[in-house]
């Protein structure tokens, strides 16, 4: 198992280096000044702009800006400076990030929970009115958009029935947050019911299974250690990749919900064009791509004890 964890740390570096070096390619191509854009429409003298671009670097050739990027970040913790503020962009992420960790945590928790409890529930019963009910409920929240849901518990929840603040006020505050993770999580949530109802109803039919049965061991052990531990494989496999999209992907949740975090932030340094807190904010979310993709793996070895990591 060392040796594996080993080999695949060393394998995560050359992934690093080529995502971090496309996603800086890509938002150095995008296209404007970042520079020209602090001074509006009224523009700046040329030679306050070049002093500008030579103070934050961006005189140099890209790759030159590039490698100081990496040797900032690696020997430093360095993720440069945001244009204009002059403020450290890992004082921006530290003011984002918690933020969204805490709402990609929460919807996280939801839908592993409720996904995994409505896909027993339909696995369990394949064919019947609840699996039908489960399916057709997974279906309705695969369809609707995620802004016309937010918008929807907006009006009934808020609105309505008052049973929850319209917008988050405090980001500290779980009860705020609820909703609009509710509403993050709802698409993952039912991609998790949908794969374990699928995984559920199969392994159901499985030799293992008749075994278990015939041999006489409690219902409760067959389905909490059989029937699970290989019924959650591709489950795990999508959770796994997910949480890093929950914390991309919140762009439009926190924008409907009034969210200071990394959606906003990002959102933000798109239009300013400002690639240096853009490039770190994605760098952050490669390393939770990376890392929940090592422990996706970790994990097969305790769910299926045929696996073996020599």
């Amino acid at each position: 198992m060392g040796r594996y964890v080993a080999r695949r740390l060393l394998q995560m570096i050359p992934v690093f280096i080529g995502t971090t070096l496309l996603i800086f390619l890509m938002v150095y191509a995008l296209p404007g000044d970042p520079v020209r854009g602090l001074f509006g429409d009224k523009g700046g003298s040329p030679a306050v702009i070049n002093a500008l671009r030579h103070q934050y670097g961006l005189d140099k050739p890209v790759l030159v800006q590039y490698w100081d990027y990496m040797r900032g970040m690696i020997l430093h913790f360095d993720f440069g400076t945001q244009i204009g503020s002059d403020q450290p962009v890992t004082q921006v992420l530290g003011q984002a990030f918690p933020v969204t960790i805490r709402l990609g945590l929460l919807a996280f928790a939801i839908e592993t929970v409720l996904g995994l409890v409505l896909g027993v529930a339909a696995g369990m019963r394949a064919g019947k009115a609840t699996d039908t009910a489960i399916l057709f409920l997974t279906l309705l929240l695969i369809s609707v958009p995620i802004f016309v849901l937010g918008y929807i518990f907006q009006t009934v929840f808020a609105f309505q029935l008052g049973w929850m603040s319209p917008s988050v006020n405090d980001a500290t505050n779980y009860g705020q947050l609820l909703m609009p993770a509710i509403v993050l999580a709802s698409v993952s949530l039912a991609y998790v019911a949908r794969l374990t109802r699928t995984s559920v109803a199969e392994n159901l039919r499985a030799d293992y299974m008749r075994t278990a049965i015939a041999k006489g061991l409690p219902r409760r052990r067959v389905i909490g250690v059989h029937l699970m531990r290989n019924s959650l494989i591709p489950v795990v496999t999508f959770l796994g990749t997910d949480l890093g999209a929950l914390m991309g992907g919140a762009v439009v949740t926190e924008g409907i919900f009034n969210i200071h975090g990394v959606g906003g932030t990002i959102y933000q340094s798109i239009i300013r064009r400002e690639g240096t807190t853009l490039v770190g904010l994605v760098t952050i979310l490669v390393l939770v791509y990376l890392v929940a993709s090592l422990i996706v793996d970790l994990l097969y070895a305790v769910l299926d004890p045929r696996i073996r990591y020599a």
